[in-house]
């Protein structure tokens, strides 16, 4: 099921995305309410409504605008990535790296990215898995951690290189106004099968750079929650993206960063294209 958020008549709404247009779930005040209050009885109801309106009479949006925290984003979950930044990888004794990315507003698929090349003209993308969080958890365990998963989405970690480099930190070049991206939609669980293998890439103008699958993660969905979970209680709608792959406009030689006009396109199988152009 691909859950989506999306202004209709002005106003900001969510629905289901089907073939035959959006079925409007106006019981909802907005996703995070969904993710939170659904019970199993509402899906029923979805599969009989005909409050259905046609798509091409709204506008989708990022399906969480507002997150309820800072998105948990998850560094050098993959080799190739790691390798491709000139860092060492010490495998016996790894751990993988977390940082917070604040977010205001996220953008969602179509709308413009406005980039601040003037603070940092070394703007990078990377293609990323999203998780989105169903149920309160803390120190979950590894059986039960599909439980507390509503669904994923597809997001895009933009970032300020320069920023980053200058100090010697990631939160502040990835938490410019506007770099957070996520869409088009989630979609929910039950559309996969776990263990997670799924394709993951990136284009820039149509070109493909990155090209990996899930597989590859040095830590999966599961090594996740379970390690966020033992420090932190995780809530519906909170947001953990999984990591990039190779391929990022740093790690060409020379460097393949993003200018004004390009468009970039982070592609998940399974859920879709968040394809955004920057201004």
């Amino acid at each position: 099921m691909k859950i989506i958020n999306y202004l209709y008549k002005e106003r900001e709404e969510i629905g289901i995305y089907t073939p035959k247009g959006i079925i409007r779930l106006e019981k909802f005040k907005d996703m995070i309410d969904f993710i939170k209050n659904a019970k199993e009885e509402d899906f029923e109801d979805i599969k009989k409504s005909t409050n259905i309106i046609d798509k091409s009479k709204v506008k989708i949006i990022s399906p969480i605008t507002r997150p309820i925290h800072d998105i948990i984003c998850a560094g050098k979950n993959y080799r190739d990535h790691i390798l491709e930044m000139d860092d060492f990888i010490d495998m016996e004794n790894f751990k993988l790296s977390y940082f917070s990315k604040r977010a205001s507003y996220i953008l969602g698929d179509g709308e413009e990215i406005k980039g601040r090349f003037d603070l940092d003209d070394n703007i990078d993308y990377e293609s990323e898995l999203a998780i989105i969080i169903g149920k309160e958890g803390k120190n979950i365990k590894r059986e039960e951690v599909i439980d507390y998963i509503f669904g994923f989405s597809i997001f895009n970690d933009l970032s300020s290189r320069k920023i980053q480099m200058a100090h010697n930190q990631w939160f502040l070049g990835k938490s410019i106004d506007n770099y957070s991206i996520m869409g088009p939609w989630i979609v929910t669980k039950d559309e996969f099968t776990f263990p997670l293998e799924i394709n993951i890439q990136s284009k820039v103008n149509g070109e493909i750079r990155q090209d990996s699958n899930t597989k590859h993660m040095i830590q999966g969905i599961e090594d996740i929650i379970v390690e966020l979970s033992s420090h932190i209680t995780l809530e519906p709608g909170d947001i953990i993206s999984t990591g990039t792959p190779a391929g990022v406009g740093m790690g060409f030689t020379p460097p393949k960063y993003l200018k004004e006009g390009d468009t970039v396109e982070c592609i998940v199988e399974g859920i879709g294209v968040l394809k955004n152009k920057i201004i």
